[in-house]
């Protein structure tokens, strides 16, 4: 059996970003969060505040990145979109699983040069380069160019995104198709209208709301 999310270099990679991210991200949030209150009445998304980010790993947890593997495992999705590529740790769980499928391939989108970079990096260390594509830029730029279907969509970038990016890609999906969405009980209002979308079965989807992380919002296109 293969389960390349067991291999040396992946379980070395993930160790190393999810220390780093224990030990920088609290520090970091911290920051963002008081120069939110003091300066943009607690908005902590604020354009200006946004090189504090780029410092930060945000990683899917570990249980959400399995969540993610075990998803492209049983979907064998052949494209796979994500927004929100950080330092790679979602993207790695995905390409895992495209590896393990022996088809496919990742395009994930990240706004940040410097955390692009960075996991490039690191999927190149996880000898996983060669199945995902990064796509640096805003995502409703750099994601307008795909080759439809999409087989599988993960939202993991500005809340205030999902639904624009949603609705942008929609006409792309596969029937069948799966939309993931992270942080859902995190930024509930900023998410209420994707929520709303997503739940409602007469706009072509069921939903469930996965009770792990910070909240995981799971839909197929039907």
């Amino acid at each position: 059996m293969t389960d390349s999310l067991s291999s040396p270099k992946v379980t070395a990679v993930l160790a190393r970003l999810f220390s780093a991210a224990d030990q920088n991200d609290p520090e970091i949030l911290a920051r963002i969060q008081r120069e939110a209150d003091e300066r943009f009445g607690g908005q902590r998304y604020a354009p200006e505040l946004a090189p504090l980010f780029d410092r930060a790993y945000l990683p899917v947890p570990p249980e959400v990145g399995r969540l993610l593997y075990v998803l492209a495992r049983a979907n064998r999705p052949k494209t796979v979109v994500e927004a929100g590529t950080s330092f790679g740790v979602s993207a790695i769980h995905i390409a895992c699983a495209l590896r393990d499928n022996r088809q496919g391939r990742l395009i994930s989108a990240e706004l940040s040069e410097a955390k692009a970079a960075a996991a490039a990096e690191n999927l190149k260390s996880a000898g996983l380069s060669d199945v995902v594509e990064i796509r640096c830029g805003d995502a409703f730029q750099v994601l307008k160019r795909i080759d439809p279907p999409i087989d599988m969509l993960f939202l993991d970038g500005w809340k205030d995104g999902y639904f624009p990016l949603l609705k942008m890609l929609e006409s792309s999906l596969a029937p069948g198709a799966l939309v993931i969405a992270d942080d859902t009980k995190l930024f509930p209002e900023r998410l209420a209208a994707y929520l709303g979308y997503m739940r409602d079965a007469q706009n072509g989807y069921r939903s469930i709301d996965l009770p792990i992380g910070d909240g995981v919002e799971v839909s197929v296109r039907t």
